[in-house]
């Protein structure tokens, strides 16, 4: 019959693809039970392949589907009714749709041979022959891995009571952006009062100067311009202020969930059957509700920022390495298809984009690149062609990109300033002698997140470490996860400042790993008590595993009851102290510079740039600068200086012999023992020439221009 010649031309034209697939099955490198199957294409190749170590005859069944636990198989001649065309079309499709492909290996061994089944991820199971299987055999259900329906539906309503928890949580993260960072907690972080304005301060000066760099003084943009960059385009529809940009860090908080979600609903080997794993919801969860992540989330810093690109980069390198594992399959006998030669080509280029987008986000990234290689090698199935067709261009693709950026643009121009950036960070650094013990410190303040978080983190790391060994994992995630906590948890040592805002990072990547570990705890308890045809399993391990099931729910349940009851505590008693004494600061330079117009605008100080994003007030920074801070202040002349509970003897002295400072106002701002006063300086020329500037060091006209103060500037306000 030609239907039937061409059934079996469909197994033998994916025969070469077949035997491979079966070889990473043996091995283990291959998810054996695939996607959740629905619908089989059946062809029946007659062949004894020898290659593969087994003996017998085989059978091979191609399956796809886009959902469904149970499949249908087309028995006996019925696989005559399906044309080559047809099925070739239905399995580029399934390829086209980014859908992994099933092979079952039906083998019917010698009578004195046992044959390992390579679909059974549990114990050795003899598969005979259909004429040696008895009816009632026949007739019984094939046993599944999945839990009950009961349970099934259960964790779907949990699910979608987490997901619904954490929808309104996160809404309660735009709600009073313009409040202070919440006082009174464990979170003293130098961020809440400088960081802001200085990563942004490109984008601020970009609207309030005309031009983002300012000669001399801190100008961060130079190294790290995506996030200036992006408040850049934000400003100009909403206009400068701390609002829209603690908006944007919410907004990319709502994308991280998001991405989190996708990577861990993705990722084969959450449960054996995808239709039910918990873990998306779970991470999404805890996250939600996390206190740590409220308080650190809704500033306009790097850090969010920096995670969001980074699980990007993580789900780019798992469908590049899915994509081009796909074509090392199905090239020997099947022409591959266009589109998924583009989508390939896509995939290296948002790779290599990526990775300069990361390091100009912020520097530590670099630390974060052997989690996304780990990524892009597992899903490549852990050979070494298909990791290498993507990694070396996208590499290639990632240093022309940065080398253009810098060698265009910052070289010619703003090399001092990207220069200074790692020289003002250089005293925090660590050396062989103190990196153990900052390590060590570095581990212990990762209790910032939540102690009883990360105390199931820790157990959870701990137990995923032989992920880091084996290629017989289904999912390379857990490894990559471990790559990204010890990759930044070598940074943490070595820049030696613990500052808690850089745990971010690693309370994303860690309650990730938790929702990972926590899904396959869950799936075996249940799969163990209910399985083989509905028969309980009472064994000592699986009473242990549900012990272990039970303990880790309660612990999670109350890390989120205590950070969520935290988190609306906050949101149900906001501040205000730091953005009103922003603007009383900004009304009395205003005022008083409209009575003496002899005295600039322009602001001298430490937090000026925070000021300067909260009201429009220009400022320099008295702290960091390419040029020592005398030299500024004869460069631009500043008519006032705002500093934090008193001014230091060494900034004083600064301002000796040519100014004197002239206390104005003072206002009570947050909690920090430290600096909890911003007080307000006039600083009046006492007559006396400073010493006279080098002339490279000065400044140009326009930029002076636009600090003097404007006529009329404040009247309103008197």
């Amino acid at each position: 019959m030609p239907f039937v010649a061409a059934a079996r031309s469909v197994a033998l034209l994916h025969y070469q693809a077949t035997q491979e697939v079966i070889r990473l099955l043996n091995q283990r490198k291959v998810d054996p039970q695939g996607m959740k199957n629905k619908g089989k294409m059946v062809g029946e190749a007659g062949l004894e392949p020898a290659t593969t170590g087994l003996e017998g005859r085989c059978s091979i069944q191609l399956s796809y589907s886009p959902g469904g636990r149970r499949s249908t198989e087309i028995p006996g001649e019925s696989s005559a009714c399906i044309s080559l065309k047809c099925i070739r079309s239905r399995v580029r499709a399934a390829f086209r749709r980014n859908r992994w492909f099933s092979l079952r290996n039906l083998v019917y061994p010698q009578p004195t041979h046992g044959i390992l089944d390579p679909t059974s991820t549990r114990s050795t199971q003899i598969v005979r022959p259909p004429a040696e299987v008895s009816a009632t055999e026949a007739s019984a259900p094939e046993p599944e891995s999945a839990p009950p329906e009961p349970a099934e539906r259960m964790l779907r309503g949990v699910q979608a009571i987490l997901l619904l928890v954490a929808a309104v949580f996160l809404a309660l993260h735009f709600v009073h952006l313009t409040a202070d960072f919440p006082n009174y907690t464990e979170w003293r972080d130098w961020s809440k009062f400088t960081d802001e304005g200085w990563y942004g301060d490109a984008a601020i000066r970009h609207y309030e100067l005309g031009h983002w760099n300012v000669p001399g003084d801190f100008n961060p943009a130079a190294a790290l311009p995506v996030w200036p960059v992006f408040e850049m385009v934000l400003f100009r529809f909403t206009g400068v202020g701390i609002a829209p940009a603690r908006a944007l860090s919410v907004t990319i908080f709502a994308l991280i969930l998001l991405t989190s979600y996708l990577l861990l609903r993705r990722a084969p080997g959450t449960a054996e059957s995808r239709s039910w794993s918990i873990a998306p919801a779970v991470c999404v969860f805890l996250l939600a509700v996390s206190p740590f992540c409220y308080a650190f989330m809704r500033l306009a810093i790097l850090e969010p920022l920096l995670v969001l690109l980074m699980l990007v980069a993580l789900l780019v390198a798992r469908a590049a390495g899915n994509a081009f594992l796909r074509v090392e399959l199905i090239s020997p006998s099947i022409e591959a298809d266009r589109r998924l030669c583009r989508s390939c080509v896509l995939y290296i280029v948002l790779l290599g984009v990526l990775f300069p987008l990361m390091v100009l986000t912020k520097t530590t990234a670099v630390f974060l690149f052997p989690s996304v290689f780990w990524m892009l090698l597992g899903s490549a199935g852990y050979r070494l062609r298909p990791f290498l067709r993507v990694a070396v261009p996208a590499v290639v693709i990632g240093l022309a990109l940065w080398a253009a950026y810098f060698l265009l643009f910052v070289r010619p121009h703003f090399i001092e300033d990207y220069r200074y950036l790692y020289s003002a960070n250089a005293y925090t650094g660590s050396t062989l002698k103190t990196f153990l013990p900052n390590l060590g410190d570095a581990l212990y303040d990762g209790i910032w997140i939540g102690r009883i978080l990360y105390a199931v983190a820790l157990i959870c790391v701990v137990g995923s470490l032989p992920s880091l060994f084996s290629k017989r994992l289904r999912s390379p995630l857990p490894a990559s996860l471990l790559l990204w906590f010890f990759g930044y948890a070598a940074f943490m040592a070595y820049h030696n400042n613990m500052q808690p805002r850089y745990y971010l990072v690693f309370a994303i990547l860690l309650t990730m790993l938790v929702g990972l570990v926590y899904d396959r705890l869950m799936h075996t308890a249940i799969s163990g008590v209910q399985t083989r045809a509905g028969q309980p399993l009472m064994h000592a391990d699986t009473l242990l595993l549900r012990l272990f099931a039970g303990l880790m729910t309660l612990c999670l349940l109350a890390a989120a009851v205590n950070g969520g009851r935290h988190t609306l505590h906050f949101v149900l008693h906001p501040a205000y102290s730091y953005i009103d004494a922003a603007t009383h600061i900004s009304g009395d330079i205003r005022r008083d510079s409209a009575v003496h117009p002899e005295l600039s605008l322009l602001l001298l100080s430490r937090s000026g740039a925070d000021l300067s994003l909260m009201d429009g007030i220009p400022s320099i920074c008295d702290e960091f600068g390419t040029t020592d801070l005398p030299d500024r202040i004869a460069m631009y002349h500043p008519g006032w200086y705002a500093t934090w509970n008193e001014v230091e003897d060494d900034k004083m002295d600064d301002f000796d012999p040519a100014y004197r400072l002239e206390r104005v106002s003072a206002y009570p701002v947050m909690d920090d023992p430290d600096r909890n006063l911003l007080v307000l300086y006039r600083v009046v020329p006492t007559g006396a020439p400073m010493a006279p500037l080098p002339q490279k060091q000065r400044p140009g006209g326009s930029i002076l221009r636009k600090l003097r103060p404007k006529p009329g500037d404040g009247q309103d306000e008197e």
